[in-house]
């Protein structure tokens, strides 16, 4: 009996540990996206307002759309079976740009909001960058959609080909059967139709004055 209570506590106690875990860890990630959501709802609360720092919030949100746009966009051609040679890990480069421009922004605009004093030069470096990311992940996003119409459009043509040539045999089939008599009949017709008519002759006109054979 001793033995059995001792595996049913080692038994309830692996179960609490492995439940305490679980726990632990949900709590972690529950305060992780609790802490992310805050961030974006203060950053889209400062992007409504005016001055430099309102600026600087809206670029990190405009910057955090073209990222993600542009990893949806690549991972869909990945998922297609698309060759990007080296795309992804320009992506990737982008992407860990982007997350340290964001950072920088994030401490501009708090600097910002807690003093009189803009470092006008620091914030046109920091534009310059973010034009620079934005317009990089817009040309990836082009040159990937250049490639999907492309690539679709051989795949449409041969479409329309196949439909036409599947419906000109359609009406052949359907056609009805022509009667063989009906054909020999119109050929005959034909052929009479086509054979040259005969020219009227000219007859002769008759001589006003009789000759002296005709008088005798």
């Amino acid at each position: 009996m001793l033995t059995i209570f001792l595996v049913i506590l080692l038994f309830l106690l692996i179960v609490g540990g492995i439940a305490v875990y679980a726990a632990v860890r949900l709590g972690k990630v529950a305060a992780k996206k609790a802490r992310v959501a805050a961030d974006k709802f203060t950053t889209h609360m400062n992007a409504m307002g005016t001055g430099d720092s309102a600026e600087v919030e809206r670029m990190r949100i405009d910057l955090q759309r073209e990222i993600t746009l542009t990893r949806q966009a690549v991972d869909q051609a990945i998922h297609q079976g698309w060759g990007l040679g080296d795309l992804p890990q320009l992506v990737g480069e982008v992407t860990r740009h982007a997350h340290a421009l964001d950072g920088q922004l994030a401490t501009f605009a708090q600097q910002s909001r807690g003093s009189a004093y803009v470092d006008h030069v620091t914030l046109g470096r920091l534009r310059d960058h973010y034009g620079k990311l934005a317009s990089t992940c817009a040309r990836i996003r082009a040159d990937l959609l250049d490639s999907q119409v492309a690539h679709s459009a051989s795949g449409i043509g041969d479409l329309h080909d196949r439909t036409e040539m599947e419906i000109e045999a359609r009406r052949q089939a359907s056609a009805p059967i022509p009667d063989p008599l009906d054909q020999i009949d119109d050929l005959y017709r034909r052929t009479i139709a086509d054979q040259p008519r005969p020219q009227p002759q000219p007859q002769p006109y008759p001589h006003p004055h009789p000759r002296p054979e005709e008088l005798r």
